[in-house]
């Protein structure tokens, strides 16, 4: 009983801090207003969590721990290669549409402190890219796409989905449109990034 009623305080710290550190950011967030929206006291929430930094980062790890196991799929899988990258895609999107934070908490985490993504390396299933490249050469070879470095390809395709989730804000402004009708072009990046990339590779 008391396994089942930590693991419940610990899953609604993470809920409480992930709202948080969405609205206010890592450097807004207060640990006071933490506990008090996870309905337990101060000196609970740092018996399970010492500081800020680490509960920011359970907090990230939460979530990369249930994004990074799809993405390694499927870029291990044997799907050919221009469904993988659209696979990839839609899996990406749609995973940060409902955890919007997460491209700026690896912005924030990164800029603080490198050596965090040393700790992610060291997580299970954390995503491999090494069949991709090998899917890339191959279809170089059997001229399916035109020549291109598979990490240059991978990188355009990770940036192409992370930059209008952490440059919401400017980019709102400069296509003019309200918060619902960015949602709307959010949705459709599930597709638009993929096709785009597949058309400027193909021959």
């Amino acid at each position: 009983m008391d396994k089942i009623k930590t693991e419940n305080t610990e899953t609604e710290i993470l809920n409480a801090a992930k709202e948080i550190f969405q609205l206010k950011g890592m450097a807004g967030a207060r640990m006071q207003e933490i506990a008090d929206k996870a309905k337990i006291n101060k000196a609970l929430l740092h018996y399970y969590y010492r500081s800020k930094q680490l509960l920011f980062e359970a907090v990230f790890k939460s979530a990369f721990t249930l994004l990074a196991p799809q993405l390694n799929k499927v870029l291990n899988d044997d799907s050919d290669l221009f469904e993988k990258i659209r696979r990839f895609t839609e899996n990406y999107v749609s995973f940060v549409i409902k955890h919007p934070y997460l491209p700026n908490f690896v912005i924030q985490e990164l800029n603080k402190n490198p050596e965090f993504v040393v700790k992610l390396r060291s997580e299970k299933n954390f995503p491999s890219i090494d069949k991709f490249k090998l899917q890339i050469s191959d279809a170089i070879k059997q001229g399916v796409i035109k020549p291109i470095e598979a990490e240059q390809l991978f990188i355009n395709i990770i940036s192409l989905n992370i930059f209008p989730f952490i440059g919401e804000p400017l980019l709102m402004a400069l296509v003019n449109v309200d918060k619902e009708s960015y949602n709307k072009i959010l949705q459709h990046r599930k597709t638009e990034v993929a096709e785009f990339i597949i058309n400027s590779i193909k021959i």
